[in-house]
């Protein structure tokens, strides 16, 4: 009598190429996490040999998406309360241009956070960390470059707030976008004694062009 060949009930015979397959798929995966976690590391990590030879592909992959705003062993919490409003210019069908009222894009994500027991990492860090790395590029008397990552931090904040606003408003197509930032320094507890903080800084920024590259990707 032939001896059966029937795979038990519950259990899953793989191939060999299968095997292979997933074989290969796990290694790739768990290299990439392992390369993906050596370059976080030596971004936060203190300037060394290995961290300055490798500075450009490390910055490749960790702008503008995993930027991060601390050092290893030495954490920076939040001075102060940053709201981020924006503004846009469009035009008609007639060639007539318009300036509209400021949008609150802070006051969005707050809106978004506030009584949520579960809040999105994006609604909390996303457009506080693109303005950050805004404000780490540009020169504040001028907005000049003052980093090689300057271009990059302008699309990145440019394109989280067309990403909310759209491609047109009331019907008429966005030409240019303007950032206006208030800064308004975390006062201190009323046992302290020390000084109120200083009146909120307002800054605003020029005018950016706005054309069909800004949205491409864009939901």
């Amino acid at each position: 009598m032939a001896e059966s060949t029937d795979i038990p009930l519950g259990e899953r015979a793989w191939s060999r190429p299968a095997q292979l397959v997933l074989g290969l798929a796990t290694v790739g995966l768990l290299t990439g996490t392992g390369l993906f976690l050596t370059a976080v590391f030596l971004h936060v990590a203190p300037a060394n040999s290995v961290s300055r030879q490798y500075r450009d592909e490390v910055d490749g992959l960790v702008y503008p998406e995993f930027e991060q705003n601390w050092k290893l062993f030495a954490p920076n919490p939040l001075q102060q309360n940053v709201s981020v409003d924006a503004r846009v210019r469009t035009v008609a069908d007639g060639g007539a241009t318009r300036t509209h009222d400021w949008t609150g894009l802070t006051v969005q994500d707050i809106a978004a956070i506030r009584g949520n027991p579960a809040p999105s990492h994006v609604d909390q860090n996303l457009l506080r960390r693109a303005w950050d790395f805004y404000d780490g590029s540009h020169n504040p008397q001028d907005e000049t470059l003052t980093s090689g990552h300057g271009k990059l931090a302008e699309e990145y904040l440019k394109r989280i707030a067309l990403q909310r606003i759209g491609r047109t408003v009331d019907g008429e197509r966005i030409l240019e976008i303007e950032f206006r930032v208030t800064a308004a320094t975390v006062p201190p507890p009323s046992w302290s004694g020390e000084a109120a903080p200083p009146a909120p800084k307002v800054r605003e920024l020029p005018w950016w062009p706005v054309d069909d590259e800004d949205y491409r990707g864009l939901g």
